[in-house]
């Protein structure tokens, strides 16, 4: 039996662009229609089409759900021609399916590669996130800190008042006491409807965003993803998953993890070199939304390897016939 060839990041990169771009092509008569399934169905459609034809052997780590929820890119589903190398996918076909369907901003196609094993698998629950641009000492806060001492440590290392930092923060009942407890150290807080991968990434570009740090609950599979962008990007990401009765419990155990209690950092959610591809549908700050043209679509992605820590923004004319 050959030996399967070496994960080649760079020749897989722009193969993993099309992924993203296509999946969010697929959505552009879906954005302001107010149809969320039929937007998200559209992005998985288009993505898994173009996955399989990519010569790897891929496995969907982080996908649509377990196999019994999503028909299609769910975890453990093989992608790709089979020939070439063993990959791990992480992937949200369109992450923000409600702010597609209403036309508000970030909403995005994600998409993740490395080698075989080398992403956590991630069960679909809760998880705790914390996360920090790039440039500070690793575990200058932590998910141990309170949401205060997070914001006061961040600014006495950046060398500003704790009312120049942002947060970033999901809009959700659960996060009332956080938000409260941030305001009251005299920081901002930007909140938002939906996709915190695109709230961890806004982290990584503060000057660009305006914001300076990312906290709360949220998907564990976006967490992943979200590591995987700043593995590529630059900075922090500490996550803890959270189990709320003992079916999710159950789910932890099927993924292979044993520790319920583990803070995992960055590098142990994305343990080796990845790729990562993001195509903006609606506008956002982090990327343009899809234009339409007479004829043509267009479309903005950000292109990122790990290993060489490069970023590409792409812009692609695509005609609509």
């Amino acid at each position: 039996m050959t030996a399967r060839p070496d994960f080649n990041d760079r020749m897989l990169s722009l193969g993993l662009a099309r992924v993203a771009e296509q999946a969010a092509i697929a959505t552009v008569n879906l954005i302001g229609r107010g149809d969320e399934k039929a937007a998200d169905q559209a992005a998985v459609n288009a993505m898994r089409e173009q996955l399989n034809m990519l010569d790897i052997a891929g496995v969907v780590v982080i996908g649509e759900g377990e196999r019994d929820e999503a028909p299609m890119l769910y975890i453990g589903e093989e992608v790709g021609t089979g020939n070439g190398p063993g990959v791990d996918i992480a992937l949200d076909p369109l992450e923000g399916t409600t702010l597609t369907a209403k036309d508000m901003p970030n909403a995005l196609t994600v998409i993740a590669m490395g080698p075989r094993g080398s992403m956590l698998h991630a069960p679909d629950v809760y998880m705790e996130k914390l996360a920090i641009g790039p440039g500070f000492a690793n575990d200058l806060v932590t998910l141990d800190m309170s949401p205060r001492e997070r914001v006061a440590a961040l600014a006495k290392v950046k060398g500003c008042r704790q009312s120049d930092i942002t947060v970033c923060v999901l809009e959700r009942p659960r996060h009332e006491e956080m938000i409260a407890e941030v305001r009251s150290t005299g920081a901002a807080i930007r909140l938002i409807t939906d996709g915190d991968v695109a709230g961890v990434m806004h982290c990584a570009e503060p000057s660009q965003t305006g914001i300076d740090m990312y906290m709360g609950t949220g998907g564990a599979p976006e967490g992943v993803l979200a590591a995987a962008a700043l593995k590529c990007m630059g900075g922090q990401i500490q996550g803890r998953l959270i189990f709320r009765n003992d079916d999710e419990k159950a789910r932890a155990a099927k993924a292979g993890i044993t520790n319920l209690d583990k803070i995992y950092s960055r590098d142990e959610m994305v343990t080796e070199d990845v790729i990562f591809a993001a195509t903006g549908v609606t506008g956002g700050s982090l990327l343009s939304g899809i234009k339409r043209e007479v004829g043509f679509y267009t479309t903005e992605t950000l292109l990122m390897r790990s290993k060489t820590g490069s970023v590409r923004r792409m812009t692609y004319r695509n005609p609509t016939h």
